[in-house]
C-alpha cells in the first residue's frame, strides 16, 4: 500500500484559465514575485474537499462515492470575477478571485463533504466559501508589504472576467516536483446534462 495526496475539485475550462491569466496579470506584475507565491494558472481550480495523504486502496471507494453523490445534480455555470483576500484585505494571506454560482454548487460541496465523512475523512469545520486561490503571501512579508498588497487589491477592479461551465467533479492527486505541485486527474464524475437556458435562469435563485 502506498500513499498519495488527493483532493476533490471542479476544474476550469481553458478559456477561464486564459481569462485569469490575462486579467489577474496586472496584479501579479504590480506585486512581483518577492511578496506573493503565485499559483500557476493551469493549477487554479475550485477545491470542494482536501483529502490529504490517502492510501491508494481508498481510490475505488472515493470514485464510487463521488459518482453516487453528484449524479443527481445538473450542470451549471459559474461567473468568475472580483478580487479579495483571506482572512481579510487588511491582513492578506491568501489572494483569490471570486465566484458566483447557483445554489447547486453549495449542495454538491455538502454532498461531497458528507460522502467523504462516511468513508472516515474528517469534516471541514469552516463554512464553504467558493473562491479561486491565485497566490499566497510569503511568510516573511513585512507590515509595509501587507499594506502594499492591500492598496493594490483595493485599487484594482476586476469585474466578471469569465463564465465557466461545470459539467463534472474531479478527483485529483497532487505530486510535489522541484518546479512545484503537479496535479493529475484520477477520476471525473459527470453531472446530469444542464436544462435549457430558460430553465437555468428561472432556477438560479432557488435554494
Amino acid at each position: 500500500m502506498s500513499l498519495l495526496r488527493a483532493f476533490i475539485a471542479i476544474d476550469l475550462s481553458d478559456e477561464t484559465h486564459h481569462a485569469i491569466q490575462d486579467q489577474a496579470g496586472r496584479l501579479r506584475r504590480s506585486l512581483g514575485e518577492d511578496l506573493v507565491r503565485w499559483i500557476p494558472v493551469s493549477n487554479i481550480h475550485l477545491t470542494l474537499k482536501f483529502l490529504g495523504d490517502i492510501p491508494d486502496t481508498h481510490l475505488d471507494f472515493l470514485k464510487q462515492m463521488l459518482a453516487q453523490e453528484v449524479e443527481a445534480y445538473s450542470g451549471f455555470e459559474m461567473q468568475v470575477g472580483g478580487l479579495g483576500a483571506f482572512p481579510s484585505v487588511k491582513r492578506p494571506r491568501v489572494l483569490w478571485i471570486g465566484l458566483h454560482a447557483p445554489a447547486a454548487l453549495t449542495s454538491i460541496q455538502r454532498a461531497v463533504e458528507s460522502g467523504t465523512a462516511r468513508l472516515g475523512y474528517e469534516q471541514e469545520a469552516r463554512a464553504f466559501s467558493p473562491h479561486l486561490t491565485i497566490g499566497r503571501v510569503r511568510q516573511n512579508a513585512s507590515p509595509d508589504d501587507l499594506h502594499k498588497i492591500r492598496v493594490e487589491l483595493e485599487s484594482q477592479q476586476l469585474g466578471n472576467i469569465a463564465t465557466s461551465r461545470v459539467d463534472s467533479v474531479q478527483l485529483f492527486k497532487s505530486e510535489l516536483q522541484p518546479g512545484g505541485a503537479v496535479y493529475s486527474r484520477l477520476f471525473s464524475a459527470k453531472l446530469k446534462p444542464a436544462p435549457d437556458a430558460h430553465s437555468v435562469i428561472s432556477k438560479r435563485g432557488d435554494s
